[in-house]
């Protein structure tokens, strides 16, 4: 029997798989589809924000990312308009998506809030676009190195558990047992209404169409973010095309889209007679709202759109969900081997449900902020001056790039925060046997291996003894930038479980890590 099954493929599903591994836990991951289909839904650019690959940065990621985005990048012609205009705030709308190629390369794009460009100017933003298969190929290639086992054409269509395990029934009749199930199967996921987790929310309000198509005069329209009719957008990659109607949201998402649909979704939207002479694929999407209570009901959990929906302006779901799946893995590894308390499983709703929460809260006000009205356009242009403003544009950077996220408000300015730089960190004691040791060098920093960190300030060896009982899941190091805060216990995840002397140092460790052995 596996330690955890994973429903679902795509990228939350095989981080997590990832971060599983890496903790020392066996997974498996069952995806319905082949790689072929997902390719050929992979539609419209995917964007990593800066929360995201600052966690990326600790597993030695951002390297392959970096790669499949410049590859993807040189496919790509068509960019008009200059670093310049994006600098001065003079470009238009229209000019916003022409201009994001260029900016993105520059480092000037923090993001956006309803088409508002969040910029940074003087360059150096964390920001990556990718097409979805291709983020996949890069998580998958990690996956197959560290030996986890991905099945396709798998479809789950039952999950059932008691107190010994889960069972995932296939589409064919087989039955696989697990110890835990983790639903990383989509929005409408399988894994969540089998398990009947409640799922709450707000339905939708708009249709987005996003399809692969040919015009008669693919000269006749332009992108604009807003209109007085909807949204159209010739995106980037050729041959893209995208609308959004505030019409109260599709109807069968499950019907192929045709040509004839998307002609008229265009037409409505620009006013003009477009002719839509091919369509090769197409996809639905909405602003339907929904979040579950819980993100644990016994041994299953769920991850990304299984357990969060929302709209997709503001380009936010992907980068919640891998977070999710970073933020459970080792959890979920260490309880799941018998090395921490079936506790430590209740601190992934704890953390992550706020964290999502206020992500649907902010995609509905960007939805609000998008619809045709005079109203409307008044909110924007007095939104567009509060951004001038550097806090304010500060404020709604960390927001969408989820670099805000703080675990614990309440415990100081460093405990439940992203680990600050540490600058150069040196490893003190025995590095342990740890089965990882060798595949993984620091090329992400002492975190690569998926272990928590023990920090000291230099000359000090007690790091090295605190962690003797944990060699298996703590390293021990010393760096010159812990000085001030005397030292700081950072949990595999990049964030900080403990500051300061040694006090209670025994007991955090032992609640976030299991005894010692």
């Amino acid at each position: 029997m596996t330690d955890v099954i994973i429903v679902g493929g795509g990228p939350v599903g095989l981080l997590l798989a990832c971060e599983l591994t890496l903790a020392g836990a066996d997974a498996l991951v069952l995806e319905a589809t082949s790689g072929e289909d997902r390719k050929t839904r992979s539609l419209g650019l995917r964007s990593l924000n800066a929360r995201t690959l600052r966690s990326l940065a600790l597993r030695g990621l951002t390297g392959p990312l970096a790669e499949a985005q410049q590859a993807m990048l040189d496919e790509l012609s068509g960019c008009g308009g200059s670093g310049d205009d994006v600098a001065s705030g003079s470009s238009t709308q229209a000019d916003v998506i022409a201009l994001m190629v260029e900016a993105v390369q520059k480092g000037m794009i923090r993001g956006h809030f309803s088409g508002l460009p969040l910029l940074e100017p003087a360059g150096g933003a964390e920001y990556l676009m990718l097409k979805q298969h291709r983020l996949e190929s890069v998580l998958a290639a990690r996956a197959a190195e560290l030996g986890v086992t991905v099945r396709q054409g798998c479809e789950v269509t039952e999950v059932t558990q008691d107190e010994t395990g889960v069972a995932a029934t296939l589409a064919d009749g087989r039955v696989i047992r697990g110890s835990y199930l983790v639903g990383c199967d989509g929005g409408r996921s399988v894994v969540r209404k089998r398990s009947e987790f409640a799922f709450s929310g707000t339905p939708a309000t708009m249709t987005g169409r996003t399809a692969e198509a040919e015009l008669a005069d693919p000269g006749a329209i332009t992108s604009s973010l807003r209109g007085p009719r909807g949204l159209v957008n010739l995106s980037l990659v050729p041959g893209e095309i995208a609308t959004i109607e505030f019409d109260g949201g599709p109807g069968d998402r499950d019907a192929p889209m045709t040509a004839p649909e998307l002609q008229e979704s265009l037409r409505r939207v620009t006013g003009i007679d477009v002719v839509v002479t091919r369509l090769e694929t197409g996809i639905r999407y909405s602003d339907n709202t929904r979040h579950v209570d819980t993100y644990r009901r016994g041994r299953v959990l769920l991850a990304g759109d299984a357990a969060h929906v929302h709209s997709p302006i503001g380009g936010q779901g992907l980068n919640l969900g891998l977070q999710d799946a970073l933020n459970l893995g080792w959890k979920l590894a260490l309880v799941a081997r018998g090395l921490a308390p079936d506790s430590l499983l209740g601190t992934y709703t704890a953390e992550r449900h706020p964290v999502a929460a206020r992500v649907l809260r902010n995609t509905r006000a960007q939805v609000a902020l998008m619809r045709p009205g005079a109203q409307v356009d008044a909110l924007r242009e007095v939104l567009a001056e509060v951004l001038e403003l550097p806090d304010a544009r500060r404020h709604f950077a960390a927001m969408v790039e989820g670099t805000d996220v703080d675990y614990a408000p309440d415990a100081g300015p460093l405990v439940g925060r992203f680990v600050p730089p540490l600058g150069e960190t040196t490893p003190v004691g025995p590095l342990s046997g740890h089965a990882q040791d060798a595949a993984f060098p620091p090329a992400g920093g002492l975190l690569a291996d998926g272990r928590g960190l023990l920090v000291g300030a230099p000359g000090e060896s007690w790091p090295g003894e605190a962690v003797a009982g944990y060699r298996d899941r703590v390293r021990a190091a010393v760096a010159q930038a812990v000085t001030d805060a005397g030292a700081l216990l950072v949990r595999p995840d990049g964030y900080v479980a403990w500051a300061g002397g040694r006090d209670n140092l025994g007991e955090t460790l032992a609640t976030w890590f299991g005894p010692a052995r």
